[in-house]
């Protein structure tokens, strides 16, 4: 608990570094010559010797950290912005996924399921293998309430819920394009794998072709439309997701967990919030996303489109992106509003 008190921001606390972290962004991100290694910029806390000290920083995510000998002057990170000091936090360097899942071999969760619960592994036709995050349904006329009231519909469709790259082939699929479930790397095959049709996605904006500084992605995020009795709400391991937390009621230090196709159950922590950071798709192509969470490595290829929990089973978020020593997520708030999705009924 005191590694918890020392590193959770306050509200106001992250009102003032979040002003002055776009203020980062164009100074150390946006330039023609941006500054070498880095990634990302974030809010979080200042660390020293391996501890989070409980001092508000702008957290500066590079894919190294380099002795300010071995940086070119125009490259070191300023102590401070604007009076807000500074923190360099070395994060390696994201890709969807962590990794491709060919290169994470056969895994237990890789096998064919019916009904399918989160964590399995799925897939579009023409991918390798990503995970189910969980059993989503249209979010109802009149929206969410907590707790939920009568007479407000009935849901006329079911969906899986996992990321763009996993479900909709980052942008290059068609509406209605089979899913197998277990994903093609793990065997899937159509038609006698097919779970359902991709039903929707959030297209992402990459570069090339467009300048990473005009990027306003959010999420990585899609479903697809699945037989009711095909999809099991509870995530394997993890079991039934009570509700969704807004994203600011979460906080650097929280605990969180996942269940993954590839490295299964695992659990870590909130290391950054509300980081603009670059995330590598392969080929060349670079999308930057906003308002995202950090953490600690919690993934490897193969995991992209699980659902982060808090411990006590409140969804936070839906991974998509990783290296060997962090994990990127997007803010559930923001998949379930931009996909008008529901993913829990109660928000906690």
């Amino acid at each position: 608990m005191k590694y918890e008190s020392k590193a959770m921001l306050s509200a106001q606390d992250l009102m003032g570094v979040q002003k002055v972290q776009k203020t980062a962004v164009v100074e150390l991100m946006n330039m023609e010559q941006p500054h070498s290694n880095v990634v990302g910029i974030a809010s979080g806390v200042k660390w020293s010797k391996g501890q989070p000290t409980g001092k508000a920083a702008v957290l500066v995510l590079v894919s190294q950290k380099l002795e300010e000998s071995e940086l070119d002057p125009d490259d070191v990170v300023p102590k401070e912005i604007d009076g807000i000091p500074t923190d360099v936090l070395a994060i390696g360097y994201p890709y969807a996924g962590g990794c491709d899942a060919s290169d994470a071999g056969i895994q237990t969760l890789a096998k064919r399921v019916r009904p399918a619960k989160g964590g399995y592994s799925v897939g579009h036709y023409q991918i390798t293998a990503g995970t189910i995050a969980t059993g989503v349904y249209d979010i109802l006329p009149g929206g969410t309430v907590s707790p939920p009231t009568h007479g407000i519909g009935i849901p006329s469709k079911s969906y899986i819920l996992s990321n763009n790259h996993v479900l909709a082939n980052s942008n290059n699929a068609s509406i209605g394009d089979p899913i197998l479930q277990p994903g093609p790397y793990d065997g899937g095959s159509a038609p006698a794998d097919v779970i359902g049709n991709l039903s929707r996605f959030i297209p992402i904006t990459f570069e090339p072709p467009t300048p990473r500084s005009q990027h306003n992605n959010l999420v990585d995020a899609a479903v697809a439309e699945v037989p009711f009795h095909d999809i099991d709400r509870e995530v394997f391991w993890i079991g039934d997701i009570k509700g969704w937390r807004r994203k600011n009621k979460v906080h650097v230090g929280d605990l969180i967990k996942k269940t993954g196709r590839t490295t299964n159950f695992t659990v870590g922590r909130i290391t950054a919030m509300n980081a603009t950071i670059d995330v590598g798709y392969g080929g060349g192509r670079v999308a930057r996303f906003k308002n995202q969470f950090v953490s600690t490595a919690l993934s490897a290829g193969g995991d992209s489109g699980s659902l982060v929990t808090s411990l006590d089973n409140i969804a936070v978020g839906l991974l998509f992106a990783g290296s060997e020593t962090a994990t990127i997520i997007n803010p559930i708030e923001s998949v379930r509003s931009l996909l008008n999705v529901e993913v829990a009924e109660q928000i906690l």
